[in-house]
């Protein structure tokens, strides 16, 4: 394989390996993305709900911690290991609680030691002093919260249903050849080498990860990198690309690369024509709440506007708005 770095396992780890999905790390995916105005090679641009989400100064401290210009480095802290919430919503809260309960010795190491490692930049002056304060965690957490609303809620299923689908073809390799042949089978960079786990990197390397749990975490939106975590203590997670991703580029890429989702696309279709909130919500079936939410991150954005005509608010989509359906539509 050449230069590796190297995983020293045991019986145990491999005993107490899992799979699950990350949705903290697809949040930092899509937000590394957003934040450099990058592309994703399968799923295209971030879109306008995530630009418009970094103007929160929450969600823009989070950017600030994301590696650029070439650096590699994120601060395990903001991808939790997520851990065994028994609903699909439950991983999500436990990461965003874990953020917020990091001790702030580890947040320091993190932030200010392994950034000044591994960084091509300098940590901003505000950046620092805001965790020398004691606030980030609570600020990190509020800014990952944040992003997921405005970003990636109403679009988890569809990438949920990707991961899901690599998570079940893992589980039948395990169960019909065992965890070591799984292992050796997740990416061509990685290999299972009976008391180890090998990674082709940059660099030569060993980590004794002995006694932790093993998770392995199918990546979508950081496909096709192979990332590992383990600066956390007692974490160990192995993000890898989940399949199918890049399998026909473009696949399902109307919906996911604006992340507009169902709702908020089934808004934006109806309106062609100015509405109201509760017209909106008559017609589309959903709470008046729940349309009023999606209609504020859509002007955010600026994919609709909105007017008063007496006591009522008429909102109406864009022209950039009926750009992004017809691409949708062409992508279908």
């Amino acid at each position: 394989m050449g230069v590796v770095l190297t995983l020293r396992v045991d019986a145990d780890t491999v005993s107490r390996t899992r799979l699950s999905p990350s949705p903290a790390s697809e949040s930092m995916a899509w937000l590394k993305l957003t934040a450099a105005s990058g592309r994703h090679p399968v799923f295209g641009d971030p879109g306008p709900l995530a630009r418009a989400s970094l103007a929160h100064p929450d969600v823009a401290l989070l950017a600030d911690l994301l590696p650029r210009n070439g650096d590699t480095y994120t601060p395990d802290l903001l991808t939790p290991q997520p851990g065994t919430g028994g609903r699909r919503r439950d991983l999500l809260d436990e990461q965003i609680a874990q953020i917020e309960a990091a001790a702030q010795d580890d947040l320091e190491n993190q932030v200010f030691t392994y950034t000044r490692t591994h960084w091509s930049r300098p940590l901003r002056d505000t950046t620092r002093r805001i965790a020398e304060s004691g606030r980030m965690q609570r600020r990190l957490a509020n800014g990952l919260a944040r992003f997921w609303r405005d970003t990636l809620s109403d679009g988890w299923p569809e990438l949920r249903s990707i991961i899901d689908q690599d998570i079940a073809h893992r589980a039948t390799a395990i169960a019909t050849h065992g965890v070591g042949r799984m292992l050796g089978t997740l990416h061509p960079d990685i290999e299972w080498a009976g008391d180890a786990v090998t990674i082709a990197k940059p660099w030569d390397g060993e980590i004794d990860v002995i006694g932790r749990d093993l998770v392995l975490a199918p990546s979508v939106l950081s496909w096709p990198d192979v990332i590992i975590q383990v600066d956390t203590p007692g974490q160990f997670v192995l993000y890898h690309p989940a399949q199918r991703v890049g399998a026909g580029r473009g696949q399902r890429a109307g919906s996911i690369a604006q992340v507009v989702g169902n709702a908020r696309a089934a808004l934006l279709a109806d309106l062609e024509t100015a509405r109201s909130t509760a017209e909106l919500a008559t017609r589309i079936g959903y709470a008046p709440g729940t349309v009023s939410y999606h209609l504020s991150a859509l002007h955010r954005a600026g994919l609709v506007t909105k007017v008063r005509a007496g006591r009522s608010v008429l909102y109406r989509r864009t022209a950039q708005a009926a750009s992004l359906l017809e691409e949708a539509h062409i992508a279908h």
